[in-house]
């Protein structure tokens, strides 16, 4: 699908080069001499390697048709991590990069993922947008810090550190974002 060089969104996936490429970050400029145009940083899907590129709003470029399956994670064995898709029972297994490194401690036994696909090869995976974990360190409240919108520092059972609220403790299960481990509430359950 065709779609013009502004309409590019952090993301999305586009053809360029005879490459897919995700848009990791843009930027709108509009030098004082010129068309304005979209700066762009691309990320292969492939290799990983990055390009940054400027798109002028009357450029076309193709925009990836990607298919989107629901998983279920099963496990992991090394650097692999096995899922299966509940309808045709069907099996995968993806390499740790193909996850992310960032994302692979958010995997949870029988969570339930969104495999990416183009031409029937997978290129990404993604996770909820939050998950429920335990706090298994959190330091102490210091005296007077309270009276401030303040965070204090503390490790998930996963082994990710985090900044929580200081009434937040050892023990608690709290609701972690997984775009950047960011603390989102205390878990209801």
């Amino acid at each position: 699908m065709k779609i013009n060089g502004n309409a590019i969104r952090p993301g999305m996936v586009i053809e360029h080069q005879g490459r897919l490429w995700r848009a990791v970050k843009i930027q709108h400029t509009q030098p004082g001499k010129g068309g304005a145009y979209l700066q762009v940083e691309l990320k292969d899907l492939r290799s990983g390697s990055k390009l940054n590129e400027r798109f002028r709003s009357s450029e076309t470029v193709d925009r990836a048709h990607l298919d989107q399956n629901e998983y279920q994670y099963l496990f992991a064995d090394g650097d692999m991590f096995t899922f299966m898709n509940n309808e045709s029972y069907e099996q995968i297994t993806l390499d740790k990069d193909m996850i992310g490194e960032d994302q692979v401690p958010f995997l949870q036994e029988s969570m339930m993922v969104t495999i990416e696909s183009h031409e029937d090869s997978p290129i990404g995976v993604q996770l909820p947008d939050t998950v429920a974990l335990e706090v298994t360190e959190a330091d102490a409240v210091v005296k007077g810090q309270t009276a401030s919108s303040s965070f204090k520092p503390a490790m998930l059972e996963n082994g990710v550190k985090t900044l929580v609220p200081p009434h937040i403790e050892a023990g608690t299960r709290i609701i972690v974002n997984t775009a950047d481990a960011s603390y989102v509430e205390r878990a209801k359950d």
